[in-house]
C-alpha cells in the first residue's frame, strides 16, 4: 500500500473516530492456566476478581484494548502520577453491572461511586513481584482515596494449601484465584510468571452465527456459533440469562466462555458462555 493510502486511511479512521486510530492495546502481562506445572509456594497468591482489567498509564485510564474508560473526573484525579494495572470491581457477582457502568460514553457520577480499583501491578517498576507488592500497598495508603485498593497477597503453603483456598474462595461465591511469581521481575505478554487457578477453564472465541432457539427458547436465540483462534467452530448454547437470549452477543463481538476439559480431539467440553469480552 502506497504512503498516500496509507495517510488517508489514516485521516478517515481519525475523522470517524480518533480513539480507534490511535488506540493500541497496552504492553500487560497476562496469565497461563494453573495445571499444577509449578510449586505453587514460589508465588504470592489473591483472589481472582470477576472485573474489567483497567491501565492507568499515569494520565488516563484504559480498556486492556487501549481504548479509553470514561471514568468520572473525580474517580482518577486522586489517582498516582505513576503507571498502574488492575481491575475494577464492584464484587462478586456484579460483573455484567459493572460492565455496563464502565462502557458508558457519558459516565454515571452515582453508579460509579460504588466502583473500586483493585491495584495488583505496577507496570514497569524495578524489583521481584514481592517488593512491587509491597510498594502497592504503601502506594494505596499514601493515596487515601476511597476507591483505590491493592489486591491481598498471601503466599499457599504447598499444593494441599493451595487447594484449600480456592475451595474456600469459590464456595463464597468467587471466580478463583491468581498466582504471580514472587521472585519476577515486571514482564509483558502471555508468561507462566501469572497463572490462573479455577475449578473451571476459560477460553474466548468470536461469535459468527446465531442458531435460533425451540421450544421455551422460540422467537429467542438457542445458540452462539462461535469460532476459536484455531479456526475450529462450535456452538455455544447454555449459560444465557433470558435477557441474553432476547439480545444476544453480536456477530463479531469476542465473547468469553467456560469449560471443563478438552475432547480427544481437542474440543471444549461441556462449554457455557460466560460473558461478552470487555474491550
Amino acid at each position: 500500500m502506497s504512503r498516500l493510502w496509507r495517510a488517508l486511511l489514516l485521516g478517515l479512521a481519525m475523522a470517524l473516530s480518533p480513539w480507534a486510530a490511535l488506540a493500541e492495546p497496552p504492553a500487560i502481562l497476562l496469565a497461563n492456566v494453573y495445571r499444577g506445572q509449578v510449586d505453587p509456594s514460589r508465588y504470592l497468591a489473591s483472589e481472582k476478581l470477576d472485573g474489567v482489567r483497567a491501565v492507568w498509564d499515569g494520565r488516563t485510564l484504559s480498556f486492556r484494548s487501549g481504548q479509553p474508560i470514561h471514568a468520572p473526573d473525580w474517580f482518577i484525579a486522586g489517582l498516582p502520577a505513576r503507571p498502574l494495572d488492575g481491575e475494577l470491581w464492584l464484587g462478586r457477582g456484579q460483573f455484567d453491572r459493572l460492565s455496563a457502568i464502565v462502557r458508558r460514553a457519558t459516565p454515571d457520577d452515582a453508579a460509579w461511586r460504588e466502583v473500586r480499583y483493585m491495584i495488583f501491578e505496577l507496570p514497569g517498576a524495578p524489583g521481584p513481584f514481592s517488593e512491587r507488592a509491597e510498594q502497592i500497598r504503601r502506594l494505596v495508603r499514601q493515596a487515601k482515596v476511597p476507591w483505590l485498593f491493592e489486591i491481598e497477597q498471601f503466599f499457599p503453603v504447598d499444593r494441599s494449601d493451595l487447594q484449600k483456598r480456592l475451595d474456600a474462595v469459590v464456595g463464597q461465591g468467587g471466580e478463583g484465584l491468581m498466582l504471580h511469581r514472587a521472585d519476577a521481575p515486571y514482564e509483558t505478554g502471555r508468561s507462566d510468571v501469572l497463572l490462573k487457578v479455577k475449578p473451571w477453564d476459560d477460553a474466548e472465541a468470536v461469535v459468527v452465527g446465531h442458531q435460533p432457539g425451540k421450544g421455551r427458547h422460540a422467537g429467542a436465540l438457542g445458540a452462539l456459533r462461535v469460532r476459536r483462534p484455531d479456526g475450529r467452530e462450535f456452538l455455544l448454547g447454555t449459560g444465557f440469562s433470558d435477557a441474553q437470549r432476547r439480545n444476544p452477543p453480536a456477530i463479531g463481538s469476542t465473547v468469553t466462555y467456560r469449560f471443563r476439559d478438552l475432547t480427544s480431539k481437542g474440543m471444549p467440553r461441556f462449554a457455557s458462555f460466560l460473558r461478552i469480552r470487555d474491550e
